[in-house]
């Protein structure tokens, strides 16, 4: 009876074991997907304590540079292409095995002011277009990291309608296949994405963002795959079948979808009760994914509040990621488990 005592125990803790060694690339490769995976920033590289866990290739199969691709980190003045600091990240992820997602080549935001005010007409702004979108997709072409491309960055307000911005306002929608054109030409064998926030449910920006796709497709425009964000608010995610079904409305378009920028905020102080709702939040976001085939990763938008975007764009508001400002894991990081384990 003690020795079959000693070996249940044994066996229990061998199992303890596996759940708290359970690293989060590795439980989203046995969920059957690409990748779980994370953005980062030049500036936190100098945090050893940071890169040591950016680093765990466990952890994280893949880096989304959170700025160093953007337009003015590429293109501040006309022709004058610099890829120090993106060339780093794309470095890091060769260097740790983890795949890189390109991010992005044409955004209204973070656009240089010769892009915006420049007064270019059609003819030469289709040029800037191309040029930039080839030369940076181009940059990179052929090293095994580099996995796909947000190409086209949240074209569409909330209504449904395209943002207005020089490219529409010049262009008019002939921005789209010209941007992932001249991608597909600069890297043939790197995934074309659009990308935006707020199509996670049903509603009148994913609609037109599924209409977009229809007529991409129909003209034989190259487009593989739709980014959805995820930048939610504890407590207001979708439930897990709205979420399921909407990512499926893309996926039956012929198109893979992945989770991009996922974060969850909460108005702070964060409370016991906060972080535990988080935790199914995650739980939940997670197992969407998971549930749908053409999911195909996960992304948080870097995993440390110590980084976190949130804060500095919405006042009172933080604590979205699963590890905290001290990098010591949340609840929500075991929620993001149970997600990819059903």
């Amino acid at each position: 009876m003690l020795r079959l005592l000693v070996a249940s125990a044994a066996v229990f803790a061998g199992f303890l074991a596996v759940e708290v060694s359970a690293q989060l690339h590795s439980v989203a490769k046995s969920a059957g997907k690409l990748y779980f995976g994370t953005a980062t920033d030049n500036p936190e590289l100098t945090d050893t304590a940071y890169t040591a866990i950016l680093h765990n290739a466990s952890e994280f199969g893949q880096i989304t540079a959170a700025n160093s691709m953007k337009w003015d980190a590429t293109e501040p003045s006309r022709g004058d292409f610099t890829f120090q600091n993106a060339d780093v990240i794309a470095q890091l992820a060769k260097t740790d095995g983890q795949l890189l997602r390109g991010h992005n080549c044409v955004w209204h935001e973070q656009l240089p002011s010769w892009v915006s005010s420049g007064n270019f007409n059609a003819a030469t702004l289709s040029s800037i277009l191309t040029t930039h979108c080839s030369t940076l997709v181009g940059r990179y072409k052929g090293q095994t990291c580099v996995y796909s491309w947000d190409v086209v960055n949240e074209p569409f307000n909330d209504d449904g309608s395209f943002g207005t911005d020089v490219f529409l306002t010049t262009l008019n929608t002939s921005y789209i296949p010209t941007a992932l054109n001249a991608a597909s030409s600069a890297d043939p064998n790197a995934k074309l994405y659009i990308n935006d926030f707020n199509i996670e449910s049903a509603g009148a920006k994913s609609t037109a963002m599924q209409t977009l796709i229809r007529s991409l497709k129909a003209s034989k425009t190259p487009i593989h795959g739709v980014g959805l964000q995820f930048h939610m608010i504890v407590g207001e995610v979708p439930t897990q079948s709205v979420l399921i079904q909407n990512l499926q409305a893309f996926t039956a378009l012929g198109i893979e979808v992945a989770i991009t920028e996922l974060d969850v905020r909460m108005t702070l102080p964060a409370t016991s009760a906060l972080l535990a709702q988080q935790q199914k939040d995650y739980t939940t976001i997670v197992g969407a994914c998971a549930a749908v085939s053409g999911c195909v990763g996960i992304t948080v938008w870097d995993f440390t509040d110590k980084f976190s975007w949130v804060p500095g764009a919405f006042a009172g508001q933080g604590e979205a990621c699963p590890w905290d400002a001290n990098l010591v894991k949340k609840p929500a990081y075991q929620g993001i488990i149970a997600g990819f384990k059903g």
